[in-house]
C-alpha cells in the first residue's frame, strides 16, 4: 500500500491542502510569500504535487521546486514553519503521526531545492 493510499487518498490530500493553506495564510512569518498567489491555482498544484510525492497519481505538471522558489530568499526558518503547518494540517485531517512523519521526510528531501541551496 502506498503512503497516498494509507492516508486516505485524494479526499485526504485535498483536506490537508485546504487546512495547510489556512495555517500558512494565518502565519505572518510566511504569509507574505503568498500575497500575490492565486490560491485556487496553488491548491490544484499542491494537491497534485503532494499526491505524486506520496506515490499517488502522477499528475503534477508544475515547475521543479528549485525553479518555483528561485528568488524568494527562503530560509531554514521558513521551511520549518511550512513543515510544521503541513504536519499540523495532516494530523488535523486524520493522518496518523507515523504517516505524517513519513510524508514530511519526503518533503524534507526537497529542502535543498526549495531553499535554493
Amino acid at each position: 500500500m502506498t503512503l497516498f493510499e494509507k492516508i486516505g487518498g485524494q479526499p485526504t490530500i485535498e483536506k490537508v491542502v485546504d487546512n495547510f493553506h489556512q495555517l500558512i495564510l494565518a502565519d505572518s512569518s510566511i504569509s507574505g510569500f503568498f500575497a500575490k498567489t492565486d490560491m485556487n491555482k496553488q491548491r490544484g498544484h499542491q494537491v497534485a504535487f503532494f499526491s505524486q510525492l506520496l506515490d499517488g497519481p502522477k499528475a503534477y505538471a508544475g515547475r521543479p521546486m528549485d525553479k518555483t522558489h528561485t528568488g524568494m530568499s527562503l530560509q531554514q526558518s521558513h521551511f520549518d514553519a511550512i513543515a510544521k503547518h503541513l504536519t499540523d494540517a495532516m494530523t488535523g485531517a486524520g493522518v496518523s503521526a507515523e504517516d505524517a512523519k513519513a510524508a514530511i521526510e519526503r518533503v524534507s528531501k526537497l529542502k535543498g531545492a526549495i531553499l535554493n541551496k
